[in-house]
């Protein structure tokens, strides 16, 4: 098995250098680009490695690069890794990293979660969102509506959004005149529900069925 080039692309030695041998990790924010070739070194012999960093504080973004001397060692880097690490092939080096960190979180929202796949959550450095983001401008809550053009099963929709921490219940209805399905999800922190907003509204649970994901009104106050 091997990885076909697209047309576009140019020679076969050029995309392998430049698509097959980097790979682009979530990692916490505390690690220096020499834990960051510990963890990884495992798998391969290592090009270099380098963290994404805020231009103006200079701190982590909690984002980096590993590139390998092989392709098959940057598949098994992905492989094995801790799922944790989210590890995926980098982009060409010609695409911003600004577009490539949209990227990285738009596809990953797309993917199905295999066990406690979101990464770091629990701790407030990871799953911090800034103040100056504006894809928040909506009134906020601890509790989520989740509407499906599908009917729900309740044991794997809790699974689901079980695995974003604090989940306090899960309720299924089900509209006998449409068949679709409706649910109230609730956490226990607002956090946690924004956290679990920004990652499942679009995700397509059963596959080619996208959920509908919305804050409703719990009586909080918002601005906490």
């Amino acid at each position: 098995v091997f990885i076909a080039q697209s047309r576009a692309s140019g020679s076969h030695r050029d995309l392998e250098d430049e698509e097959l041998t980097r790979i682009f990790v979530m990692i916490p924010k505390s690690y220096t680009e020499e834990d960051l070739r510990e963890k990884f070194k495992m798998y391969g012999d290592i090009e270099y490695c380098s963290i994404i960093k805020n231009k103006t504080t200079g701190e982590s973004k909690g984002l980096g690069y590993v590139r390998y001397l092989k392709p098959s060692q940057a598949a098994r880097a992905i492989e094995e890794c801790d799922r944790s690490y989210r590890a995926i092939l980098a982009e060409p080096k010609n695409k911003s990293s600004e577009s490539l960190e949209h990227d990285y979180y738009s596809n990953n929202t797309r993917q199905e979660p295999r066990g406690n796949t979101f990464p770091f959550c629990g701790q407030p450095e990871y799953c911090s969102f800034e103040k100056s983001e504006s894809r928040i401008q909506e009134p906020v809550s601890k509790r989520l509506s989740v509407v499906s053009r599908l009917p729900f099963i309740q044991e794997q929709l809790f699974a689901l959004f079980d695995l974003v921490p604090g989940l306090e219940y899960c309720d299924v209805q089900r509209d006998p005149h449409t068949n679709s399905g409706y649910a109230v999800i609730q956490y226990s922190t607002a956090a946690s529900a924004i956290y679990a907003k920004y990652k499942l509204h679009g995700f397509e649970y059963p596959p080619g069925n996208r959920l509908t994901v919305v804050f409703l009104e719990d009586g909080s106050d918002s601005s906490e």
